[in-house]
C-alpha cells in the first residue's frame, strides 16, 4: 500500500508522526511519501523574508512574519506524546515566540526520525484518479532539477493549510492610494510602518496581532476597520476600531459611520481562500473559513472519494494536537483499524457535527465545539489521551485576559495540561520584549549592575 502526503507543515507531520508512532509499537505501516514545496519542513512555521514568489518561482507559501509570538496559551497547544518540558529540560512561558514554538516542533520529528520520509523542493502539479484501479496518480515537480514526474499512490493526504492564498478585495479609489498596500500574508515584520498610520482592513486574529505588534513597534496610530462585528476589546490610545472601509480619496480613508482618516499604509487582514490548483474540481474541498468544512467526514474523509484525506481545513482553536488527533484518525482508518461507513451514514453525521457549529454563538461555544470534536477522534485511536476539558478552560482564561488586556495578556502563566509544570515568567514583559530570538529566549542573563 502506497500513501502520498502533500504538505510538510504542522498537519504532514503529525501525519508522518501518527504512522512512524505504529511502526514502533511493532505494526507493519505503509509505503509513505511526502512532498514540500519549500526547502524545509515547518510550513508556516518555516518563516522566510521572501514575499511573492520563491527562488524557483513558485508562489510563497508562508505567512509567517519576524516578532511574532504565539497568540495563545502554548498549555493549549502542546502535543500529547512530547512536552514542552521534554523539549527544553526546563519550564518557560506561555507565550512563546515563533523561533522556540518551531524548535519544538522540529524537536518531535528529529526525535521520530521522519525526515527520510520527505522529499523537499518538490511541488504538486495535478492529481488524477483511476477509478478502475482505485488510485491517484500525482504529477509533482522537482524544483531544484527542474524535473516532471509521476507518482502512484492508493490513498492521498493533503496537508497544504488554508493560510497562504489570500482574499483581497477591491474598495473604490485604491488604485490611487499613495503608499503602501499588502495583504497580511505579506507582511514579513512591522519595523517597515514606525511612525506611520496604518490601516488595518479585518477583524480577526491577524488584524489584532499584526496592529499590536504594529503599535509595539513605533507606529504613529493604528485603525482597525471591521465589516460585520468589532474585536471589542479595550483599545490603548493610539489604536482604535472604525466601520467597514467604503473608499480612499488619495491618502484619505472614509468609513461607513461617516468618519474619515489619513493613513500611510494598508494592510489587508481579510483571510484566506482554500485553493487547491493540483486538484480536479471533483476532489477539492470547498468551503470558507469554519470549524466544520462540509463534504469531510470525521473533518478529514473526502467523502466523494473516502481514498482522499485534509488535514487541518478547519478554522481553528486548538491546533497542533487537533492535527494529531486527524493523523492518528486517517492513520487508522488507511491501516484498517477503522472503518468508514456508508456514504448515507457519512452525510448523517456531517450534517450532524454542521448543525452542531450553525448552533455556537460566543467564541466560548466555538472552544467547546473544537474540544467535542477532538475528544471524538482521540476516543477512536490510540492517541495519547489528555484533559481537554482543561484545555478548553485554558482558552476560554484566554479570551476573557485578553479582553481585559490586550498588550499584557502574553505576561500570563498556566500549568500545563500535560506534565502539569506552571510556566515561568517571561524576564521581559511582552510589550518591552523586541528580541525574539531563541537564544535571548532561553538563555537570558541580566546585565551585572554596577556597584
Amino acid at each position: 500500500m502506497r500513501i502520498g502526503i502533500i504538505g510538510a507543515g504542522p498537519s504532514g507531520l503529525a501525519q508522518l508522526r501518527a504512522f512512524e508512532s505504529a511502526a514502533k509499537k511493532g505494526a507493519e505501516i505503509p509505503e509513505v511519501e511526502c512532498f514540500e514545496k519549500q526547502s524545509d519542513w515547518g510550513g508556516l512555521w518555516n518563516y522566510t523574508w521572501r514575499t511573492g514568489l520563491g527562488q524557483y518561482g513558485e508562489p510563497i507559501h508562508g505567512s509567517m512574519y519576524k516578532y511574532l509570538w504565539s497568540n495563545g496559551p502554548k498549555e493549549c497547544l502542546e502535543f500529547a506524546d512530547y512536552s514542552f518540558d521534554e523539549h527544553f529540560g526546563k519550564p518557560i512561558s506561555s507565550y512563546p515566540p515563533r523561533p522556540v514554538l518551531f524548535d519544538y516542533i522540529q524537536g518531535r520529528v528529529k526525535k521520530a526520525d521522519i525526515r527520510k520520509y520527505i522529499k523537499f523542493n518538490t511541488a504538486a502539479r495535478w492529481v488524477s484518479f483511476d477509478e478502475e484501479k482505485k488510485e491517484f496518480t500525482l504529477v509533482l515537480d522537482d524544483l531544484e532539477n527542474n524535473r516532471t514526474y509521476s507518482k502512484t499512490f492508493d490513498h492521498l493526504i493533503i496537508a497544504t493549510g488554508h493560510f497562504s492564498t489570500p482574499n483581497m478585495p477591491h474598495f473604490k479609489g485604491i488604485e490611487n492610494f499613495p503608499g503602501t498596500v499588502m495583504h497580511a500574508h505579506d507582511f514579513r515584520g512591522a519595523d517597515q510602518f514606525k511612525g506611520k498610520k496604518l490601516l488595518m482592513i479585518g477583524s480577526s486574529y491577524s488584524a489584532e496581532d499584526i496592529g499590536v505588534q504594529c503599535y509595539k513597534h513605533g507606529a504613529e496610530s493604528v485603525t482597525l476597520s471591521y465589516r460585520s462585528n468589532p474585536i471589542g476589546v479595550e483599545w490603548p490610545e493610539g489604536i482604535k476600531e472604525v466601520p467597514l472601509l467604503t473608499h480612499f480619496d488619495k491618502k484619505t480613508a472614509y468609513f461607513s459611520d461617516g468618519s474619515q482618516q489619513e493613513v500611510d499604509a494598508v494592510i489587508m487582514c481579510t483571510g484566506y481562500q482554500h485553493k487547491f490548483p493540483f486538484l480536479p474540481s471533483e476532489m477539492r474541498l470547498k468551503t470558507n473559513n469554519c470549524l466544520y468544512p462540509d463534504g469531510l467526514y470525521k473533518g478529514v474523509v473526502f467523502d466523494n472519494l473516502p481514498q482522499l484525506f485534509y488535514l487541518g481545513m478547519q478554522d481553528q482553536y486548538y491546533t497542533f494536537n487537533m492535527f494529531d488527533a486527524q493523523a492518528w484518525y486517517v492513520r487508522d482508518i488507511i491501516m484498517g483499524k477503522i472503518q468508514i461507513p456508508t456514504q448515507e451514514e457519512r452525510q448523517t453525521d456531517i450534517a450532524k457535527w454542521m448543525a452542531g457549529e450553525a448552533a455556537t454563538v460566543t467564541h466560548e461555544d466555538h472552544v467547546d465545539f473544537q474540544t467535542d470534536y477532538v475528544r471524538e477522534l482521540i476516543d477512536n485511536t490510540d492517541y495519547p489521551s489528555f484533559d481537554l476539558d482543561s484545555v478548553a478552560e485554558l482558552f476560554k482564561i484566554w479570551l476573557k485576559q485578553k479582553e481585559e488586556n490586550i498588550l499584557t495578556y502574553r505576561d500570563q502563566v498556566y500549568k500545563s495540561v500535560m506534565t502539569n509544570t506552571l510556566a515561568v515568567k517571561h524576564h521581559t514583559s511582552w510589550m518591552e520584549e523586541m528580541n525574539d530570538s531563541l537564544d535571548k529566549f532561553l538563555n537570558y542573563k541580566p546585565e551585572a549592575k554596577e556597584v
